[in-house]
C-alpha cells in the first residue's frame, strides 16, 4: 500500500520535493563506486542528476545490483531528494530501492571521447547525453520563443508548400523531382509565397525544412535546415532590420533566461550572451566593409561576396552582431529592390554573428515594380510562365514590403558555441547515408 502513494516525479521537479520520498524512470550514464558507496550517473529525458547508493541503508542484495548496472539501462529508482551544492543540477536522490527495466548491452557511445563522425552516426542514440541534450533542449526554447515574439507582433502564420516549381534562390541548389507530369523541387525558400500572404495579412512568417542541394560538408552548412522568414507589407529596409535585432535579442534573452543549466552544460559564457541582447545592433555598408577587410590585411575588392574568413573578420571588429548593407547586385537573387540611387546595389542585409559564425539573417527589401521584376527573373534564366503568380503581386495594390531568413541551425550554433551546425538538428545523417 505504501508503494502506491509514492509521487512519481521527473527529474527535473526534483527541487520541489526536497527530503520527500519518490519514484522516478531513469536511465544509467555512468557508475562508480567505492567500498560500501555506489554513485549512479541518472537521466530521465528532463535532466540529468546522482543516485546515491549506500550499502548500509539498501542492503546487499540491492547495493550489488546497483555495482552491476549497465550503461543505458533502464529502471525504476526509489529514493529521497537531497539537495547537492557541489553538482550542476543541485539536487541528488539517496537511493531506497532499484526496479529494473530494461537492460542493455556494450552500449556504443562510451563515457570516453569519440570523433565527431562516430557519434553522428550513432546520432540515434546519442542523442541521449547530456551536450545534445542541452543543444536540442535550447533548440526547442528558441522555437517556442519564436512562435512568442511574432504572435506579440501581431503576425500570421502561413504554411509554405515544400514541393515547388519556383527557385527563389536560383536554380544551381535545387533538389529536383517530378509532380506527376510537372517538374517540381524540394524548397529553398517560403518567401515567395510569404509575399503573397504579406499582401493578404499585413505581416506573416513561415517557419519550415528548406534544402540546398550542395555538397557542402563544412562546418556551417546543411543540406536540409529550418527556416524563420517573415514577410512585412508597408515596410521599407530600416524598419525591417529593427524587427530582425529584436527578434534576435529576444531569442538570445529567452534561451539566458530558461536555458541557464543548459547552457552551463555546454559550458556556453552567460554574460557574453548577454552583450548581444543589447539593441540596436551596429550597421555598416557594404562598401565600407570592403574598405574595412582591406585596411585589415584581407583582400578583397568591389563585387566579392563574403565567405567565412571575410564574415569573420568583420564581425570580430563588433561586440555585438553586425548588419552589412545594400550589397552588389550581381551576387543576390532576382527579388531584391534597386537602390534608388545606385544601380549597382540592391537594398538589402545580411546579419553576421559574432565569434567566427557568420551570416544567421538574409532580408531584403523586395522589388515592387513589374517590369522591373519580370526583366530580372529573365536576367536570372528563369522562366517568366513560372513566376506569373508572384508578378501578379506586383499588378494588384503592391506596396513597399520587406522581408528576411533566419536560419536555425545556424542561430543555435552560434548561441551554444558549438564547432559544427550538424550538432544541432536531431538527426543530421539521415541524407549523409546516401552522400557520406
Amino acid at each position: 500500500m505504501e508503494e502506491l502513494l509514492l509521487e512519481t516525479i521527473n527529474i527535473i521537479d526534483a527541487p520541489k520535493h526536497v527530503n520527500e520520498t519518490v519514484k522516478i524512470g531513469v536511465w544509467l550514464t555512468d557508475k562508480r563506486s567505492s567500498g560500501k558507496i555506489a554513485f549512479l550517473q541518472l537521466r530521465d529525458g528532463t535532466a540529468f542528476f546522482q543516485g546515491v547508493v549506500l550499502k548500509n541503508i539498501v542492503g546487499e542484495d540491492v547495493f550489488d545490483e546497483a555495482k552491476h548496472l549497465r550503461q543505458e539501462s533502464s529502471f525504476w529508482i526509489t529514493g529521497e531528494i537531497h539537495e547537492d551544492t557541489r553538482s550542476k543540477f543541485g539536487y541528488e536522490i539517496q537511493v531506497q530501492s532499484i526496479e529494473l527495466i530494461g537492460t542493455s548491452e556494450e552500449y556504443p557511445i562510451t563515457p570516453k571521447d569519440h570523433g565527431i563522425d562516430f557519434l553522428l552516426d550513432h546520432r540515434h542514440l546519442w542523442l541521449r547525453s547530456s551536450r545534445p541534450h542541452a543543444i536540442l533542449t535550447i533548440r526547442n526554447e528558441v522555437i517556442r520563443a519564436t512562435y512568442e515574439f511574432f504572435n506579440k507582433e501581431g503576425f500570421t502564420k502561413i504554411d509554405a508548400p515544400i514541393l515547388t516549381g519556383n527557385a527563389p534562390e536560383g536554380t544551381t541548389d535545387l533538389f529536383h523531382t517530378e509532380y506527376f507530369d510537372h517538374d517540381a523541387y524540394l524548397s529553398q525558400s517560403g518567401q515567395l509565397y510569404e509575399e503573397a500572404g504579406a499582401l493578404a495579412f499585413n505581416k506573416v512568417f513561415s517557419f519550415g525544412p528548406t534544402f540546398r542541394a550542395e555538397k557542402s560538408k563544412t562546418r556551417r552548412h546543411l543540406i536540409e535546415f529550418w527556416m524563420i522568414e517573415p514577410e512585412m507589407a508597408f515596410m521599407h529596409q530600416e524598419e525591417s532590420l529593427e524587427v530582425q535585432e529584436n527578434y534576435v535579442a529576444f531569442l538570445v534573452q529567452n534561451v539566458i533566461d530558461h536555458c541557464a543549466s543548459s547552457l552551463e552544460i555546454l559550458n556556453r559564457d552567460v554574460e557574453l550572451l548577454k552583450k548581444y541582447t543589447k539593441t540596436p545592433y551596429p550597421r555598416i555598408s557594404y562598401d565600407e566593409a570592403i574598405e574595412m577587410l582591406n585596411k585589415g590585411g584581407i583582400p578583397a575588392k568591389w563585387g566579392d561576396d563574403f565567405g567565412s574568413p571575410e564574415e569573420t573578420y568583420l564581425a570580430d571588429q563588433f561586440e555585438q552582431p553586425v548588419f552589412i548593407l545594400n550589397y552588389p547586385k550581381a551576387i543576390k537573387p532576382f527579388y531584391m529592390k534597386p537602390h534608388p540611387t545606385r544601380d549597382d546595389v540592391v537594398i538589402c542585409a545580411d546579419l553576421l554573428a559574432p565569434e567566427g559564425y557568420g551570416e544567421i539573417i538574409g532580408g531584403s527589401e523586395r522589388a515592387v515594380d513589374y517590369d522591373y521584376l519580370l526583366q530580372q527573373i529573365k536576367s536570372a534564366g528563369l522562366n517568366p510562365a513560372d513566376y506569373e503568380w508572384y508578378l501578379d503581386l506586383r499588378k494588384y495594390g503592391s506596396v513597399p514590403h520587406s522581408g528576411f531568413g533566419l536560419g536555425l541551425e545556424r542561430f543555435l550554433t552560434w548561441v551554444t558555441g558549438e564547432d559544427h551546425v550538424r550538432e544541432t538538428i536531431p538527426f543530421p545523417r539521415l541524407l549523409n547515408r546516401i552522400y557520406p
